[in-house]
């Protein structure tokens, strides 16, 4: 299969050519007669980073927990670097998991805690140190790595604990709501050092993020989870233009938006106008096939409004961020 990588990410567009490091297929988890996850397959190829999301209740913490074998599927099977997991040992000791919440020793530094754990997969005291440093480095907290955890910000954790994602060389790293808590800065941050992870160690990164934005700029896949089952997959790309929106939004100023309502219903393309939020000026235009919705239906909405002399403030194609497509795809689980 070729997949895109997502451009906001800055990659360039290009086949993949190695094979999955990790697969599911057909996954399943019932708790007490009711099916928490049903049919969950998907692939991930090493270097690459796959966001996964889904709405409280939607089976997501129920599939990590399975692919990091905390919990055993009721059915289905999954592979990570080759090894089924009717083998949970050895999956364990080729993954990497940073838990939403991770507690720390505070009176350990941060080279004897990731010396502790390289000793713990078998490395020599003295190889354990080496790990320790190489990966404080990876995570830019060298500086700091005789300073005791608990003088650590929580930045500064989040990014011990990557490092400690990464004692055993891990082919697939899990990471849960990394980013949580951080500033903007210390957000950004964190992204740019996942993306370095995944590109320059070759592993591959799946990232559990409510924040779609961040989902949005820094992964190459997604999975959409809604109700225990799969309602999006693919590159990030491909799963935006599964939107079924085929409309627009404009917002024009308040004392416009009744002629700009009757200038747009008396479009041709235009199945119905409706205002959105009372006194905010916006309208959603749905267009009346998706044949509409290219960049010729977009300009004529643009040069009707134009063409009555109506100020357009904002313009948006309906479907194109993440967050439009996730709202959509997961509204089963909300109603």
């Amino acid at each position: 299969m070729v997949s895109e990588s997502h451009a906001a990410a800055g990659q360039p567009l290009e086949p993949i050519t190695q094979p999955p490091i990790l697969e599911a297929e057909h996954l399943q988890k019932a708790y007490g007669g009711r099916l928490a996850l049903r049919d969950l397959s998907f692939s991930l190829a090493p270097g690459r980073i796959l966001g996964f999301l889904g709405p409280n209740g939607a089976g997501k913490t129920t599939s990590i927990r399975i692919l990091t074998t905390i919990l055993e599927a009721d059915g289905g099977h999954f592979t990570v670097a080759g090894i089924s997991s009717r083998y949970p040992e050895q999956i364990r000791a080729r993954i990497g998991v940073l838990p939403e919440s991770q507690g720390y020793p505070k009176e350990m530094t941060g080279l004897e805690y990731l010396a502790y754990f390289g000793q713990h997969y078998g490395w020599t005291a003295s190889e354990a140190r080496r790990i320790g440093w190489a990966l404080l480095e990876v995570v830019g907290l060298q500086y700091r790595a005789k300073s005791l955890i608990g003088s650590y910000s929580r930045g500064m954790r989040q990014r011990l604990g990557i490092a400690r994602a990464l004692v055993n060389d891990p082919a697939v790293v899990f990471l849960d709501e990394p980013t949580l808590g951080l500033d903007p800065r210390g957000q950004q941050e964190l992204l740019v050092l996942i993306r370095r992870i995944a590109r320059e160690r070759g592993a591959a990164v799946v990232l559990c993020s409510h924040l779609l934005s961040e989902i949005e700029s820094v992964c190459d896949d997604v999975v959409i989870l809604s109700v225990g089952q799969v309602v999006a997959k693919g590159s990030v790309t491909e799963v935006i233009g599964q939107a079924r929106g085929n409309g627009v939004r404009v917002q024009v100023p308040l004392s416009a938006v009744t002629q700009a309502e009757q200038v747009l219903e008396a479009m041709p393309n235009v199945l119905q106008v409706v205002p959105k939020g009372r006194g905010s000026g916006w309208l959603q235009v749905e267009l009346l096939d998706r044949r509409s919705q290219d960049d010729t239906g977009h300009n004529a909405v643009l040069e009707a409004l134009i063409q009555a002399k109506i100020p357009i403030l904002t313009f948006e194609a309906e479907g194109s961020r993440l967050q439009e497509v996730f709202l959509q795809l997961t509204e089963e689980a909300i109603r």
